[in-house]
């Protein structure tokens, strides 16, 4: 998006210091800033004031601050991520006309983001679309991500994240969205909102957002998904495996490699499509961008051959066949109870001899004990051999990342592995040892 730091000025009741300038999109991280962007330097772990200096060395045309300008074009504001999040509004109501009833809101406590990546490649290929990157879905990433928007963009897919209550609200508020999905309510983040009954809370905020012109896409097979029915004026439609879902899967068939197969039946008509990754968990999210399209008034048979092609943000469950020939399932970007439960099964699907699960601690559980043993008591039932890295959560012996690479280097052809843990296990160093 064009901005001029007179207009950052303006909508962020800041005082433009230097000269105006012509801007081009907006970024948090000095590291990867392009010319003319505007730096927006986020106090955290690290004052990103710290770090003005390298961003106008990089190119950045202005940047916003709280304490004193340090040359160039700045913008003084109270605060930095409030002033984001009010540019982020901002720029939300610039494009207003253009990406009229086509924002779409996702969360869910699993597959929010590959459910956002599906939705953008079903939309991609008929209207001009601008995504979350990654995992952008918080006060930081959502701003940024309708700020960096192209000036002829036409539809917007913003995913939001949850670590507590009023988060989504506030997302929605400077998104408002006119689509709203919903993909799970699970146990994730729940020792920060009282349980699972709290996330479900938390999660209806998207659809209360919704006007009564927009629409709640819910997914039928989860219990508190679908009772948000009664939390919104939204028109609603369902999806899933159930018999009474709007879009609904009537066949799924798993390749060897657990990739789905689907047959939909939904209100444009029948779809069929495949996906390029494997889970029946990945084609119900899938089920959700063509529901997004016909919503949208697009072709769905479009949208559906679109989704195969998808590009999946990093770690969401990417096979690799390594140099033995084994295959490794990196799906190590994060995990709860729910998404790893998801992951066995799709591991067990697989054509392997033998299948193992490189494991790490699942985080922020309202009962950490419970929730470990009851995956390491799946695994078992699955036939899948439990490997815990770096904790004993899972009632087994953990082994260090050196002894998981040892373990990982004696799988050959016909063996399937599975990575998977929450971001504070870090397990893409596993999965970069097992397939270099």
């Amino acid at each position: 998006m064009r901005l001029m730091a007179a207009d950052v000025a303006k909508a962020t009741n800041g005082v433009l210091v230097g000269q105006n300038a012509h801007l081009s999109g907006v970024s948090f991280d000095s590291r990867s800033i392009r010319p003319g962007q505007l730096f927006v330097p986020i106090i955290a772990e690290r004052d990103g004031h710290e770090f003005i200096a390298d961003a106008l060395k990089a190119g950045a045309g202005a940047y916003l601050t709280c304490r004193e300008p340090q040359g160039r074009t700045a913008v003084v504001v109270n605060d930095t991520l409030q002033a984001l999040l009010q540019l982020g509004s901002w720029g939300r109501t610039k494009m207003d006309a253009q990406v009229a009833g086509r924002v779409v809101g996702v969360t869910g406590s699993v597959g929010k983001t590959s459910t956002k990546d599906f939705i953008a490649a079903a939309v991609g290929n008929q209207l001009r679309v601008c995504a979350s990157d990654k995992s952008f879905n918080n006060d930081q990433g959502l701003p940024i991500t309708v700020l960096n928007a192209s000036d002829d963009v036409q539809a917007l897919v913003l995913e939001m994240g949850m670590r507590g209550f009023g988060e989504i609200s506030r997302l929605c508020a400077i998104a408002r969205p006119h689509i709203g999905v919903v993909t799970a309510v699970a146990e994730a983040h729940t020792e920060r909102v009282g349980g699972i009954e709290g996330v479900a809370r938390a999660k209806a905020e998207l659809v209360q957002a919704l006007d009564a012109s927009g629409t709640a896409i819910l997914n039928a097979d989860d219990e508190r998904v679908a009772a948000m029915r009664g939390s919104t004026k939204a028109s609603v439609l369902t999806y899933g495996t159930s018999a009474a879902a709007d879009i609904r899967m009537q066949s799924c068939d798993l390749d060897d490699w657990a990739r789905p197969t689907v047959t939909v039946t939904t209100p444009w008509g029948l779809v069929s499509f495949s996906l390029a990754v494997p889970g029946k968990h990945m084609a119900m999210n899938a089920l959700a961008a063509i529901a997004v399209a016909g919503v949208m008034g697009l072709d769905v048979q479009l949208a559906a051959a679109s989704v195969r092609e998808a590009q999946l943000s990093p770690m969401r469950m990417n096979v690799i066949r390594n140099n033995s020939g084994a295959v490794v399932v990196d799906d190590a970007y994060n995990a709860n109870p729910s998404s790893m439960a998801a992951a066995l099964h799709s591991l067990q699907s697989m054509n392997a001899k033998r299948r193992i699960a490189f494991v790490g601690l699942m985080a922020e559980l309202a009962d950490p004990e419970h929730e470990h043993r009851e995956i390491a008591a799946l695994a078992q039932r699955l036939g899948i051999e439990l490997v815990a890295v770096n904790t004993d959560a899972y009632g087994v012996a953990g082994v260090d990342l050196a002894e998981a690479v040892k373990i990982g280097r004696e799988l050959i052809e016909g063996d399937a592995a599975l990575v998977k843990g929450s971001r504070i296990a870090q397990l893409e160093r596993l999965v970069e040892q097992l397939t270099s």
